[in-house]
């Protein structure tokens, strides 16, 4: 049976954004093809600006520690002025950051410097951020249940922000108590779960976490969390077993809050 109650001790809303919140195909379809598309002109006109310079002094730093690594394309210092020369090392972070994205890499550097294109996306609504119809009025629910929600995503919080600010349904960002990202570590370790419960201030046993991703939901597990596995359209598929251990909901209206709320 799809759905269930949430169990009484849960405070907490712990969200996943890719294939939980927001359609797979508005990540891989609509922001990653913006950065391939706009990133050479994003990178021009933003070149002398400390923040752009912060972001490429990152991609560079990681491009050595990749230095191993089949592939990896290397960003040099710029060794002189001039037009060429800027175009040289340009061309290198754009190099750079499609291999990465190739790979489906999820370094802090990539994604930082994804988040300031999308901020820019964003700001012009060249951009806005789709989410699945049933998230709003269950996110709405749940707040008004007294009930917190947060957000944990491989996306930086800056891109997470700018989603959730910038929506099909409008600001909607008064509604999300809060965000994490990889900063606070990986998605498929248990501790990452325990930090995030730590810095909210309860319990993991007080969270329900909500993925699409079997391996994120496992870790979650381990750290004590309630977990509940989301299948939307476009989604990867779920094995026999899979099915028949996790709890799955299709729509957040599927989660039933305890009557007592």
């Amino acid at each position: 049976m799809v759905g269930f109650t949430v169990p009484a001790e849960v405070r907490v809303f712990l969200l996943d954004i890719e294939g939980t919140t927001t359609p797979i195909t508005f990540v891989k379809d609509t922001l990653f093809p913006y950065i391939k598309d706009n990133i050479q002109d994003y990178l021009r006109a933003h070149w002398e600006e400390d923040e752009c310079q912060e972001d490429v002094g990152l991609l560079r730093k990681q491009a050595e520690e990749d230095s191993r690594m089949d592939g990896v394309v290397p960003i040099p210092m710029e060794s002189r002025d001039g037009e060429e020369e800027i175009e040289r090392v340009i061309q290198a972070v754009v190099d750079n950051v499609c291999w990465q994205m190739s790979l489906d890499r999820k370094t802090t550097a990539l994604k930082q410097l994804q988040g300031h294109i999308w901020r820019a996306a964003y700001e012009t609504g060249r951009v806005k951020g789709e989410l699945f119809e049933d998230v709003v009025p269950a996110v709405r629910k749940w707040k008004e249940a007294g009930k917190k929600v947060y957000i944990y995503s491989s996306g930086s919080v800056e891109a997470q922000k700018l989603l959730f600010g910038n929506s099909t349904e409008g600001d909607i960002s008064e509604l999300i108590d809060g965000y994490f990202d990889t900063k606070i570590g990986a998605k498929v370790n248990h501790e990452s779960y325990q930090r995030i419960a730590a810095n909210i201030g309860c319990s993991t046993n007080h969270i329900l976490f909500l993925t699409d991703v079997t391996r994120e939901a496992d870790a979650a597990e381990e750290a004590d969390m309630h977990i509940a596995v989301v299948i939307r359209p476009g989604n990867a598929g779920l094995t026999d077993d899979e099915k028949s251990y996790y709890r799955l909901i299709t729509s957040f209206n599927e989660l039933f809050l305890p009557s007592s709320t």
